[in-house]
């Protein structure tokens, strides 16, 4: 047979060499017989045979004769099996198992899936839990499904008739106003009423049913008997027709981008939903956007005074809006206006709520609305509007509580990060986890004897760090640098070594302003910061960015670290630094979790400023325990 009757052979069977890796990716194994083939290509097995005998002439697959045994065929480059995306669905488990996923892959599970885990060999875990499904960022079932045939090999009925039963128990109970202004519960049915809102729910929360399938609200538990039943597995659409309070006509001075303007007009829409976009995406633009489109009376909620300061600034530098219409509330000063600023703490206390109650909103804006199931924090959530709109980067909390964020505030609105990346409008950042030998054998020897906090300070503090973020600078010596660190001396250490000023919640609020100013203005390259520069802190000019030491496992933190570099123009980079043979690269995996989850690659490699020596070992790997004081 001559080489083009083979190519014709094998076109008009299907058999090529792509089909034949295929098959082994169905059969998850990188050998196979010519009946496995025939099986998973349609095709009999006595042709199947011939044909892979066609692909080994022409030295495209290889062949093993086992003796007593069938012939196995395998790829010629076992390693650029290994090397493609495989897609495995595990339907009773609900979890995917994904190796060597390609960047449309990990956008697309991020739409309806949640990260586990991940591993160096590039292996990520994703399981699909009711919530995500509930919070799926799709306006029918159909366009949900969509993206899950997308993603997965094959159909399979049984998980989708699953994500089905999911999609629709998110429509089941509807907060309502009654034509004589009261609060309305509607329940699908008369049993969803009789035995889950009214068996969950007690008098403090309702009155009265009104019919088998409507139940009179008490005023002011609106909010508290959306978590009740989102915590029952029943999340609550609310199209309430709440005041719109006085009107404020505005212009932005601002042009949206196609995204924004998509963002802004599906949030117009539904009246309540949470901007998901990375750092750098716009979303206080796209907050001004949904201002105007609203025209209300607008109160604007966020976690720090620096935040509060920000929003003043932006709002009078890029909208029509005077000094006079601009208020803030918070520990420096106290003055309500038509769009006031106010921090969750202030908001969420007792003897200043009622100030906020009293006005009727048009809008309630929630920045960094990831803070809001925390208990300091969920208090402003009971302030009402007829608008909610929510602002983050990180939708996730370390204690799995953030689908209470979008029970409280409203579901996500959002756009592929990919999607932002292959447009230029957000710099993806490069990211490299970098595993440091120690600095010393005491410090080692102080690890190994060490339990609790004090054993994962010792990591985090490892000196050996120090040579590591030097190197790290003299590599990039014009970049505009943010070297991150948890705890108080070693950020005094760094300062003192490095000649920068270390930032953290100690120094004064003006000094701060200071600091950061003089980056934003190129006359500072270099800063140290504590977890007070995580968020909320404008630092667009920041080009490289190294974590010394973080909050262990914290997947936002390690997100927002990586959102001081992801901006619109520029290369961007991100080092991230883990003492080896310590439950502290565990962490900083953890801490990545969210990021690769968007589809963002994360790479590692050793430590280059420090050399490890021969006869140092690695301590085991243990779990650790507190997590003990650290800087704010």
């Amino acid at each position: 047979m001559t080489d083009e009757d083979s190519s014709e052979t094998t076109a008009e069977t299907g058999l090529g060499v792509d089909v034949f890796y295929d098959a082994l990716d169905a059969l998850a194994r990188p050998v196979a017989r010519a009946r496995d083939v025939a099986r998973k290509t349609d095709v009999a097995p006595d042709e199947a045979e011939t044909l892979l005998d066609d692909l080994a002439a022409d030295d495209e697959v290889a062949r093993l004769d086992v003796a007593n045994d069938e012939t196995v065929w395998f790829p010629r480059d076992l390693a650029e099996l290994t090397a493609r995306e495989r897609v495995i669905l595990f339907p009773d488990r609900r979890e995917i198992v994904v190796e060597h996923p390609e960047q449309f892959t990990r956008a697309q599970l991020s739409q309806f899936a949640h990260l586990l885990d991940t591993n160096r060999s590039g292996g990520y875990i994703y399981e699909v839990r009711p919530e995500d499904v509930w919070q799926a960022p799709y306006d029918d079932f159909e366009a949900l499904v969509s993206t899950v045939r997308d993603v997965l090999p094959e159909r399979c009925v049984h998980f989708e008739e699953w994500l089905q039963s999911q999609w629709e128990r998110a429509q089941k109970f509807t907060l309502r106003t009654h034509e004589d202004g009261y609060t309305v519960l509607e329940a699908a049915n008369d049993d969803l009423m009789g035995n889950v809102a009214r068996q969950k729910l007690d008098e403090e929360h309702l009155h009265a049913p009104i019919t088998d399938t409507e139940s009179w609200v008490r005023e002011g538990k609106e909010a508290e008997i959306k978590r009740i039943l989102y915590q029952a597995g029943y999340p609550v659409r609310d199209e309430r027709d709440l005041e719109t309070g006085d009107p404020l006509e505005f212009d932005l001075h601002l042009a949206l981008r196609d995204y924004q303007h998509d963002w802004v007009d599906r949030f117009v829409d539904s009246k309540a939903g949470v901007f998901v976009g990375p750092p750098g995406s716009g979303k206080t633009v796209a907050a001004m956007g949904a201002m105007e489109a609203v025209g209300g009376e607008t109160l604007i909620l966020v976690p720090s005074r620096e935040l509060a300061s920000q929003w003043h600034d932006e709002l009078l530098l890029h909208t029509s809006l005077t000094e006079d219409q601009v208020g803030e509330y918070h520990g420096g000063t106290k003055d309500i206006e038509p769009v006031t600023i106010a921090t969750y703490r202030i908001a969420g206390m007792d003897r200043h709520r009622h100030l906020f109650d009293d006005r009727k909103w048009g809008l309630i804006v929630y920045d960094e609305v990831h803070h809001v199931p925390a208990p300091i924090y969920r208090h402003s959530a009971q302030l009402q509007s007829r608008h909610r709109l929510g602002l983050t980067a990180t939708p996730v909390r370390e204690g799995d509580d953030e689908k209470e964020i979008f029970t409280l505030v409203g579901p996500p609105i959002g756009t592929d990060w990919s999607a932002l990346f292959d447009a230029g409008y957000v710099q993806e950042p490069e990211i490299e986890i970098r595993h440091v030998p120690w600095g010393s054998d005491e410090e080692q020897n102080q690890y190994v004897s060490a339990h609790g906090h004090e054993r994962r300070q010792v990591a985090a503090t490892n000196s050996a760090k120090l040579e590591e973020v030097r190197h790290l600078l003299a590599e990039f010596p014009t970049a505009k640098a943010l070297v991150f660190v948890e705890y108080l001396d070693q950020g005094e250490i760094y300062s003192e070594e490095l000649d920068a000023p270390f930032i953290s919640g100690e120094m004064p609020h003006a000094e701060r302003q200071r600091h950061f100013r003089e980056f934003r203005n190129d006359e500072r390259d270099t800063l140290v910061v504590s977890r007070v520069g995580d968020e909320g802190i404008d630092l667009p000019s920041a080009e490289l960015a190294i974590v010394a030491s973080g909050l262990g496992g914290s997947r936002r933190q390690g997100a927002q670290r990586a959102g001081r570099t992801m901006r619109p123009a520029g290369d961007a980079v991100l080092y991230v630094l883990a003492t080896r043979g310590t439950t502290e690269e565990d962490f900083v995996r953890r801490q990545m979790r969210h990021l690769t989850g968007k589809g963002i690659r994360v790479q590692e490699r050793d430590a280059e400023a420090v050399t490890n020596r021969p006869d140092q070992q690695s301590p085991s790997k243990e779990s650790n325990g507190d997590d003990g004081e650290r800087v704010e």
